[in-house]
């Protein structure tokens, strides 16, 4: 079955579903309304949208087909009149399956019971006569509220049942790299072992791989010489001005392809998949500034070595849960939460693209706050462009399907537009010094700009 284009409007009383389905029988068209869920079909469309308000199927319901644009316009009543239906723009979070609530069932069920007799009590107490040493413990405990004696276990590592790694969004994909060694994947930081690290074995790599390509000289050579650094710092993004975003048909066809997912995390997974879109704003924003809009062919490379989730499969957090203070702002992130999971992107901003500048880090850092201030729609937007690029590359397409579809889906069907607003006020108020790089950073600024003032003056004197 093909998924239609469509789209939705609505008025006080009605919800209108205009249908893209040219050559088509209007005759054999199936329309099926339950509560929410609206189902469309005509062969060889299929359509299902999942309205967050009810809708009726009564006598002021239509559907009407326009042979010359091909379009079937279907119309329902709202069963509260007046009800605003929100998000109607956001296409995946409407193609997304209805969540179902299971109804919680009773674990034991009694079918009867009956009271012992006298000779099953004796024959309990020739029993309780003949229990182990450790069964009494046991038993002393229980009647002492259960308070025994108790020793801290050594620590261990968690017990693996399978050879099989996880990783990705929600750590849902595995068998993606399983031949990347036979590929020209350029970013991948775990080599052929990409399959098999763990955890901790990947940020390990990664943490090693970042020294590696730390270039003092050409970070020095890139903050004396910055006359075409400081053009791309002043460069305005214009998406992020006062306009509106509505989503273009390219946007809204690309909608209709991605996965048809809901997704169930836990709050700790919540957190983290916040933090880790910080990361592949940042990496995207840094790739849009320093292109000025104007993707080239490294654009690709550009943004996955900047995003650690996909360079080393290595998301945030990047601070144990232990570390959290009990009292957190309204967005549930503290700065050291912000700061330590865009700390790696600024070391990668720092130590693999061309243009290397600590001020340039800080400007992604103001772009990625300032389109999360512009809500879902916007970082849909920016997600949908980077999701654009990666698509047209021959091997980095790979982490769309692991990351980014994903969150196309996400950040439209479950994200807080308050959440998003809330980090990006943090955001833009948080302070990333260039001590918490560990590179010494400062040190290497002062002696570059002692060495080209000592340089100047030569050159005065000897003239």
């Amino acid at each position: 079955m093909i998924t239609p284009r469509f789209y939705c409007t609505q008025t006080l009383e009605a919800v209108a579903i205009s249908i893209y389905c040219p050559s088509v029988r209007a005759s054999d068209v199936e329309i099926n309304v339950d509560e929410t869920l609206l189902t469309v079909h005509i062969n060889p469309y299929f359509l299902r949208i999942n309205f967050p308000h009810s809708v009726l199927d009564d006598d002021q319901s239509s559907a009407t087909y326009d042979p010359s644009s091909g379009y079937l316009t279907v119309t329902l009543t709202k069963e509260t009149k007046g009800q605003e239906f929100p998000d109607l723009d956001l296409l995946a979070k409407l193609l997304a399956p209805r969540h179902v609530e299971v109804p919680k069932q009773p674990a034991i069920e009694v079918i009867g019971s009956e009271t012992s007799s006298q000779s099953e009590l004796e024959e309990l107490v020739d029993l309780t006569d003949a229990i182990s040493l450790e069964q009494r413990e046991i038993l002393e405990a229980a009647e002492n509220d259960w308070q025994f004696p108790q020793t801290i276990a050594e620590s261990s590592s968690p017990l693996q049942l399978s050879t099989k790694r996880y990783y990705g969004f929600l750590d849902m994909y595995t068998g993606y790299f399983t031949h990347v060694a036979h590929t020209e994947n350029d970013v991948n930081e775990l080599g052929s072992e990409a399959e098999s690290c763990l955890p901790e074995e990947r940020r390990a790599k990664r943490l090693q791989h970042e020294e590696v390509k730390w270039d003092e000289e050409h970070y020095m050579a890139d903050y004396v010489d910055d006359e075409y650094i400081q053009e791309l710092l002043a460069w305005q993004d214009p998406e992020l001005g006062d306009a509106e975003c509505i989503f273009t048909e390219s946007e809204n066809m690309t909608m209709l392809h991605l996965p048809r997912k809901e997704y169930l995390p836990t709050k700790s997974q919540q957190r983290n998949l916040y933090l880790t879109l910080l990361t592949l704003l940042f990496a995207y924003a840094y790739d849009r500034r320093t292109t000025q809009h104007d993707p080239t062919p490294e654009s690709a490379w550009t943004i996955c070595s900047l995003v650690p989730a996909f360079s080393a499969l290595d998301p945030p957090p990047y601070v144990s849960l232990e570390s959290v203070p009990l009292s957190i702002p309204t967005s549930g992130f503290t700065d050291h939460d912000l700061a330590s999971a865009l700390m790696p992107s600024y070391r990668r901003a720092l130590a693999f693209p061309l243009y290397r500048s600590f001020a340039m880090a800080d400007a992604c850092r103001n772009d990625v706050a300032a389109i999360l201030a512009k809500g879902r729609r916007m970082v849909t937007r920016y997600l949908l462009e980077m999701k654009h690029v990666l698509d047209h590359h021959e091997v980095y397409y790979v982490y769309n399907k692991i990351w980014v579809d994903d969150f196309c889906v996400w950040i439209q069907a479950s994200a807080s537009d308050e959440m998003l607003l809330d980090i990006a006020q943090q955001l833009k108020a948080l302070a990333i010094t260039k001590p918490m790089i560990g590179w010494n950073i400062e040190k290497l600024e002062a002696a570059t700009l002692l060495d080209t003032t000592s340089s100047d003056s030569d050159n005065e004197s000897s003239e």
